[in-house]
């Protein structure tokens, strides 16, 4: 028991030593212990000093001290900009001539010349063309001509991978098909970004989400655009294909829309009303060839937005596709003599078109008489 006794630390005799310590040295506190508490564990009295210590490690003297007054901060010092670096424009290296000779193993050249091996290529598919760039590295060059691939195909595949996005930019068609496939948005405004001679694009298939990179991407060479059976497309949507970019520059007052270079649109199975027409009259006025068969929307008060004399397609139509639209009835006929440059009028498989009526106007005609073919289908030759 009484050595128990003699473990025991005399508190009384340490407590007062540590005020007296506490109070000669002003309560400074120590660099490891936390902001606010002192070395013994207890708070200094706030009447036995007039100085106190913030939690950025600085002392600021209280009113009535003697010492100037300091502020305090409100937190910790921010951390110190970075330095700001110049910023250029990087460019790639410009790319090297392409080579006009075939070096041969033995030192020499081949006698026929770049221009004659691709006259030679121009008759080879794209299986054969991708053969013989694994030929050597001059042919690969070669293969890589724009002029080899007016046309690609790559419909129906599920996903494009990056390898295939990149080769399609270094060929630089002139007409692409994506028709029915996986093509997200972000590939899709990638490309057409990169694709500024693109004159074709086929859409045909594929969802309103991919199909609306067309709204954000310049396309000034594009002539031919399919975007049949589009899934989830309305008039909304088709407006906001049709009409100009609201980010026009500061006193710009031209409103030129996405589709007025475009010559031939294609609309099939969309759900299209007169208003989404006159739309397109009035942002499409180039218009020689338009399909819009199987629109459930479409009958006689359309065609009469079509002919209409204030109607700038009544002047350029070529080509008129209202096969499957079944609200046409033989009234709206006669105003199809109105377009004297139309040279194909197809109507099969509408309803309510009676054939006696379809052949009267094959024979009339705008300014000459038609030949059917089929029936229901008028074509006049050039």
């Amino acid at each position: 028991m009484c050595q128990l006794l003699e473990r025991v630390p005399d508190t009384s005799s340490s407590s007062s030593d540590s005020d007296s310590d506490s109070d000669s040295s002003g309560t400074s506190l120590s660099e490891d212990e936390a902001p606010g508490e002192a070395r013994n564990g207890r708070r200094p009295a706030r009447g036995s000093s007039g100085e106190k210590e913030n939690r950025g490690g600085r002392r600021a003297v209280r009113p009535g001290s003697g010492g100037p007054l300091l502020s305090w901060p409100l937190g910790p010092a921010p951390p110190p900009r970075p330095p700001q670096l110049e910023r250029h424009v990087v460019r790639p290296p410009p790319r090297s001539p392409e080579p006009d000779t075939l070096p041969l193993a033995a030192g020499s050249d081949h006698p026929l010349p770049r221009a004659a091996w691709l006259r030679v290529f121009q008759h080879l598919g794209p299986r054969e063309l991708c053969i013989c760039m694994r030929v050597c590295r001059t042919w690969s060059r070669w293969c890589y001509d724009k002029r080899l691939w007016p046309r690609m195909d790559l419909s129906r595949r599920k996903s494009l991978t990056p390898p295939m996005l990149s080769g399609v930019v270094r060929r630089q068609p002139r007409a692409l098909d994506l028709s029915w496939t996986g093509v997200s948005k972000k590939q899709l405004m990638w490309l057409l970004n990169r694709l500024q001679g693109l004159q074709e694009l086929v859409l045909s298939g594929c969802s309103w989400l991919s199909v609306s990179a067309l709204g954000s991407a310049p396309l000034p060479a594009l002539r031919l655009l399919d975007l049949r059976w589009i899934e989830d497309i309305k008039d909304s949507q088709l407006r906001e294909l049709l009409l100009p970019p609201p980010d026009t520059k500061p006193g710009q007052t031209e409103s030129r829309g996405r589709l007025q270079g475009v010559a031939e649109l294609r609309l099939a199975g969309l759900e299209l009303t007169d208003a989404s027409l006159r739309l397109l009259l009035r942002h499409a006025p180039q218009l020689s060839a338009l399909d819009l068969s199987h629109c459930a929307h479409v009958g006689d008060p359309s065609v009469h937005l079509l002919t209409a004399p204030t109607s700038p397609l009544r002047e350029t139509l070529v080509h008129l596709n209202l096969a499957g639209c079944h609200r046409l009835t033989d009234h709206c006929l006669p105003l199809f003599r109105r377009c004297p440059r139309l040279r194909r009028l197809d109507l099969r498989s509408c309803r309510q078109l009676s054939p006696e009526a379809c052949a009267r106007l094959a024979a009339a005609g705008p300014p000459g008489p038609f030949r059917c073919p089929e029936e229901k289908l008028l074509l006049k030759d050039s």
